[in-house]
């Protein structure tokens, strides 16, 4: 027995010292004195051991904008804004489309939609496209779900709902088109 608690106290010991030695290199590894040295500039005096240079600044990150305060109650929210990822997105999807590449339009506004997937002008735009490549239903679809986040968007629901009239029209279903036409009608105000 007591060769085993023996075994046991020396195993907690190398355990310890294992992680004093992991806990010591992590904080060698990030003092300035052991920082990897940074490549020369062109024109520059070499770095030599002993010289005493300052550290170039480290950034900082900036400070997220205050969010913005939300319209009070009974008021319509703005049009929904595209982030500047999403924008340079769906800018790249309508090119795709005009060069006449529908498949990689379609792609690049699935990528903006996983970007911002409550965005309805995002999901109007896909279902724009859907129309235009002839997926009348998939089309349709796409359009109800923006008409579905577009609550409290007038501007938003109008253009999903225009484009749901669309697409009942290319499936030949005219009742619900003017339907789906008055309630665009009804959303623009």
């Amino acid at each position: 027995m007591v060769r085993s608690a023996n075994a046991l106290e020396q195993l907690f010991a190398l355990a310890a010292c294992g992680l004093l030695a992991v806990a010591a290199g992590c904080s060698l590894l990030s003092s300035p004195e052991h920082a990897p040295a940074p490549a020369p500039q062109a024109g520059a005096a070499p770095m030599t051991p002993g010289s005493t240079a300052t550290p170039p600044p480290v950034p900082r990150a900036t400070p997220l904008p205050p969010a913005e305060p939300l319209p009070p109650n009974g008021a319509p929210a703005p049009r929904p804004e595209l982030s500047p990822v999403a924008h340079a997105l769906l800018t790249q999807a309508q090119s795709q489309q005009a060069e006449g590449d529908a498949l990689g339009a379609a792609s690049t506004l699935e990528r903006a939609v996983r970007i911002e997937p409550r965005n309805p002008t995002l999901w109007t735009e896909l279902a724009r496209l859907r129309l235009a490549t002839g997926e009348a239903p998939a089309a349709e679809s796409l359009a109800r779900k923006a008409v579905a986040l577009s609550s409290g968007n007038p501007h938003a629901a109008s253009e999903a709902w225009r484009v749901v009239a669309d697409s009942l029209k290319a499936q030949r279903r005219n009742a619900e088109a003017r339907e789906a036409e008055a309630r665009a009608d009804a959303a623009a105000g």
